[in-house]
């Protein structure tokens, strides 16, 4: 014997709900790819440092820096890529990077201190952590 229309009707619609549901225009919104705009790194994470809450480690180094050497590592002085787009974006050559001594550490460490050879104590920037994180050196306070 078959069922009745009604009650197969009425057995059917909850699946047909669902596979709609499943493959309706709401379901592919949700897995549809969405455009994502890459942004440029902001410079605005930069935030201000006082000169005299520097290591004296960097003290050394920016002297050495004013006297143009010598400087302890060869690498001290190369140009600076600005990789990681954290620093005001500038031609090629503007930057160049030196390091910070680290007591203990038998290697460069990861401190350095970036210079834009152009603005002298103007263009100095502290680096701590290798590259990560970007402090603007104000030498007035």
């Amino acid at each position: 014997m078959t069922p009745p229309r009604h009650r197969l009707r009425r057995a059917l619609l909850p699946a047909a709900l669902l596979v709609a549901g499943l493959t309706g225009p709401a379901a592919h919104a949700a897995t549809a790819p969405s455009t994502v705009t890459a942004l440029a790194p902001s410079t605005a994470a930069i935030s201000d440092i006082c000169e005299s809450t520097l290591p004296s480690q960097a003290d050394d180094t920016i002297a050495l820096i004013d006297q143009g050497g010598p400087f302890p590592y060869p690498q001290d002085g190369t140009v600076f890529q600005n990789r990681e787009g954290l620093l005001p974006q500038e031609p090629q050559g503007y930057y160049h990077e030196y390091t910070v001594k680290t007591p203990g550490s038998s290697t460069r460490g990861a401190r350095r201190i970036i210079t834009s050879d152009d603005l002298g104590h103007d263009g100095m920037y502290w680096t701590p952590d290798h590259y990560s994180t970007f402090y603007d050196i104000d030498f007035g306070c």
